[in-house]
């Protein structure tokens, strides 16, 4: 079960070696309000905004951006107009130089109206959120999506129970697989996590290494009605603080 308050934050925030922050917005911004979020967007990310057919996908992408380089200029202290990101060979986001705190590891997701960001130093890490669609075909996407365990552990379940542990079991692979930083070159089916509501969130086993049950830990998050996400950090000695922005 999940056991983070979401918490305004006051004054001027430090990110301490073994904490991990997640934070919490909101994508729905007025019209009025996007201009002066846009304004912290590189040339590219502006170009890349307009590519989007609907107004409405095009805002929440800026809102999301925006917010992301606003929080890591924060942590960096750095303007967050001169913030660049390299990309690993599986497109996974990095700090790049010549920002002088690269070790910021950070992670984001966003599905509807909701984004999710998570920070840490030095330590690997993935997040996600999902929107909790009420029109899905269970048992079929997970055919394609989750383990053989997973599934059979979802078929055994009632139809009143299978849509949050569906959720559930996605937003923790998700996490998982962006934690590893691979996407979807890591086969959905090489690992199994947990999904039943009586369960913590965890990595319950590799087949492709056994140590990364031991390497990873994962939370579940809460962060509203309707959505479900989950967190997965390298490591156990940290401690989880949630903000709302």
């Amino acid at each position: 079960m999940s056991t983070q308050t979401w918490s305004t934050p006051l004054g001027r925030m430090s990110l301490p070696e073994h904490e991990v922050h997640v934070w919490r917005a909101r994508l729905d911004v007025p019209a009025r309000d996007i201009p002066a979020l846009q304004w912290v967007l590189s040339a590219e990310e502006v170009a890349r905004a307009q590519r989007f057919y609907f107004e409405r996908d095009r805002s929440r992408w800026i809102v999301a951006r925006s917010l992301l380089r606003t929080i890591l200029g924060h942590y960096t202290q750095t303007d967050p107009r001169l913030i660049c990101f390299d990309l690993n060979r599986y497109g996974k986001p990095a700090l790049a130089s010549p920002i002088q705190h690269t070790a910021l590891q950070f992670n984001v997701s966003h599905s509807a109206d909701l984004a999710l960001y998570a920070f840490a130093w030095r330590r690997p890490l993935g997040v996600d959120v999902e929107y909790m669609r009420p029109d899905i075909e269970y048992d079929q996407i997970a055919r394609y999506s989750f383990s053989p365990v997973e599934q059979r552990t979802l078929a055994g379940l009632s139809l009143e129970e299978k849509h949050e542990a569906f959720y559930r079991c996605w937003t923790r692979k998700e996490a998982y697989i962006k934690a590893r930083g691979m996407g979807l070159s890591l086969s959905l089916a090489l690992f199994d996590v947990s999904l039943l509501p009586d369960e913590p969130a965890a990595l319950l086993c590799s087949r492709e290494d056994p140590y990364e049950a031991q390497r990873w830990s994962m939370r579940q998050l809460d962060p509203g009605p309707g959505y479900a996400g989950a967190l997965v950090v390298e490591g156990t000695d940290w401690h989880l603080q949630c903000y709302d922005i």
